[in-house]
């Protein structure tokens, strides 16, 4: 019998605790928390900037790819000595988690960065962090290795002006891939010079030689034009509106207008933080426009008739850009991807509802013009959801199945353990019906692409055959009318080839999940399946492998000496066995799946945006930012 004791009891001194659950505070070691640490940095300067101690940034990507220096000319963290601790202001913040000058509102009115939480993460997760200070007519310095001093805090000169600099180097033994994105860097620190307009942001990337600056007077209402731009979106109305307050409880900053594009789109933001996944200041903006908008149609007599006008149809179209600073932001864990201050909806919602109002009603020829989009909307829901009903299907539940006749189903009807696998093409749906299990499997084969249906109205989508069909076989609905209570399996796995058109297909399918069917990914139902691009005899043994790196990486852990190797490429799932597909890539014990999340909802809408939109020019400079690094193309 084991004893439990408290001799058994670890308890983990510093910055000692970041090191054994890194996830607790940058929620996970992916890319995202990688990135995440050059946030937490960033947000610190920022915090300066937005404060008024400084006026610019400058964030340096090394040529290694995995270091990063970012610089501020704000005040410079303290250097003095603290008087309990007795050590200097600089080594307690870097070095003790919940340390800072962020917690008491006398330095900073606003924050984002928690300056000692943030910091001291980075500091503890980076294999070296340097940090120098400018302040009081010298420059000090002290460097840190996996969050531990490597010597006291020094002084190592004069210097002119103030400012903090960090250089940090996340450590490979935590982080397994180290390398920065910089194209994603260079998006955040954009946005940074939108919310603090007048801020200047240099993006120094010394991998390619490439200096960005990025400096907004106009702020937001920039920010808007370029996002309408990129969206391929066309304005209803001439002017944005644009809205600025600042009171006791509060900043809030808001610029949107309606478009004839059929999504609404909002971006927010708290003390300068995304907020990807929103939070009570986007529902006090979503529900101040509700009401400025009503009040508006029943003040002029503008009800419409036949039709009743939903929140969603009010919103259909807008895109706009919501960023408060409040003193006390409490976020939903500390990725700070949702705000959970409830008084936060009352301040926006106040603000945006009364000035909306007024400006509705100062601007008759523009608040027609988005009441009469209004209108438009409502009719269209009303026209998409006969179209959805006309394909909608009895659940297994409800009565007889009314389902496409190429599906084969699977014959058990617990949910809990049913798989639909989307196949493309009708020789690789053949192979799948032979080779899977037919109690838990289902097999949809679709016929060729499918419609791209980024910015495509859901009408226009459910007249597509094959999407339909699929909506049809799900059973769960689609757009509005999606009930997750309601999908026939438990897992929708996309099965295509390994080959560059096969990973298209399957774009294009997640494009159409993402858009209209998003529920789906968030309650994390849709997986893709790993099917093998090779087959590789060793000796008198065999593997698979589902790419090139995974071929060589193969061919380089089991070739023994002049072991025969035998290579085969395979041109489709078509041409497959049944049982090599069971084996390889359907059987739950021996196969690979690869679950969809969406960790950054803003960044994945971006993308998307670029790749699957009808602008051609996003596509051609993602080609040639990385041209160079393709070295063979699958085409």
């Amino acid at each position: 019998m084991s004893t439990y004791t408290a001799k058994d009891i670890q308890v983990l001194e510093g910055l000692e605790p970041v090191r054994k659950r890194p996830g607790m505070y940058i929620g996970g070691v992916s890319s995202a928390g990688l990135h995440h640490l050059v946030w937490e940095v960033l947000d610190n300067s920022v915090d300066e900037a937005m404060n008024g101690y400084a006026t610019e940034i400058v964030l340096t990507l090394h040529k290694d790819g995995t270091s990063i220096t970012v610089a501020d000319n704000g005040r410079g963290i303290p250097v003095d000595i603290h008087p309990k601790h007795k050590k200097s202001a600089l080594e307690i913040i870097l070095g003790t988690l919940h340390a800072g000058g962020k917690f008491e509102h006398d330095n900073y009115k606003t924050s984002g960065g928690l300056h000692g939480v943030g910091s001291s993460v980075v500091n503890a997760l980076s294999k070296k962090l340097v940090a120098t200070v400018k302040r009081d007519g010298h420059e000090w310095q002290m460097t840190f290795a996996a969050g531990k001093p490597q010597g006291k805090l020094k002084k190592v000169g004069s210097a002119r002006g103030s400012g903090t600099t960090i250089y940090f180097h996340p450590d490979a033994t935590i982080f397994p891939k180290t390398e920065f994105d910089a194209e994603l860097i260079r998006h955040r620190l954009e946005i940074t010079s939108y919310l603090h307009k007048g801020v200047k942001v240099v993006f120094k990337d010394e991998t390619t030689n490439k200096v960005d600056t990025f400096q907004h007077r106009e702020g937001l209402v920039q920010y808007l034009a370029k996002l309408t731009k990129e969206r391929e979106a066309k304005s209803v109305v001439d002017q944005p509106f644009s809205f600025e307050r600042e009171s006791d409880d509060g900043k809030v900053e808001v610029c949107f207008h309606w478009t004839e594009s059929t999504e609404e789109h909002v971006r927010s933001y708290v003390n300068g933080i995304p907020t990807g996944s929103g939070g009570s200041h986007e529902t006090g903006l979503r529900t101040g426009i509700n009401k400025a908008i009503r009040n508006y149609v029943e003040t002029h007599n503008l009800t419409p008739r036949g039709v009743n006008i939903s929140a969603e149809d009010i919103r259909e179209g807008v895109i706009g850009v919501l960023s408060v600073f409040i003193t006390d932001p409490q976020f939903q864990g500390q990725t700070k991807d949702r705000l959970n201050n409830p008084e936060a909806q009352q301040l926006v919602d106040a603000a945006v509802r009364q000035s909306f109002e007024h400006w509705l009603n100062e601007n008759r020829t523009s608040a027609e013009a988005i009441v009469h989009r209004i209108i438009l909307a409502a009719r269209a829901r009303e026209a998409s959801r006969a179209a959805s009903a006309s394909i909608s299907r009895k659940t297994a539940t409800s009565g007889r199945l009314n389902l496409p006749g190429k599906l084969s189903d699977c014959a058990n009807s617990n949910r809990g353990d049913s798989e639909l696998f989307i196949v493309e093409g009708d020789s690789a749906g053949g192979s799948a019906k032979q080779g899977r299990n037919r109690a838990t499997q289902a097999i949809l084969p679709l016929r060729g692409k499918v419609l791209n249906t980024e910015s495509v109205a859901l009408a226009k989508v459910l007249e597509n055959k094959e999407l339909a069909d699929l909506v049809t076989a799900m059973g769960c609905g689609v757009g509005k009318d999606f009930d997750l209570k309601k999908l026939r399996y438990d897992r929708v796995i996309l099965l295509a080839d390994a080959d560059s058109d096969g990973h298209h297909i399957t774009t294009l399918l997640l494009t159409f999940f993402y858009r209209h069917l998003r529920e789906l990914l968030a309650a994390h139902r849709v997986y893709l399946a790993v099917p093998p691009l090779y087959r590789l005899d060793i000796g008198k043994e065999t593997y698979w492998a589902a790419d090139d790196p995974d071929r060589d990486r193969i061919l380089k852990k089991h070739r023994k000496g002049n072991a025969k190797v035998e290579t085969t490429r395979f041109k489709g799932l078509g041409e497959m066995m049944p049982k090599v597909l069971w084996e390889t890539t359907l059987n739950p014990k021996t196969r690979r799946l690869l679950r969809v999340d969406v960790d950054d909802a803003l960044e994945t809408d971006r993308v998307m945006s670029d790749l699957m939109g009808k602008d051609p020019s996003a596509r051609f400079r993602f080609i040639m930012e990385r041209a160079e690094e393709a070295e063979e193309l699958d085409v």
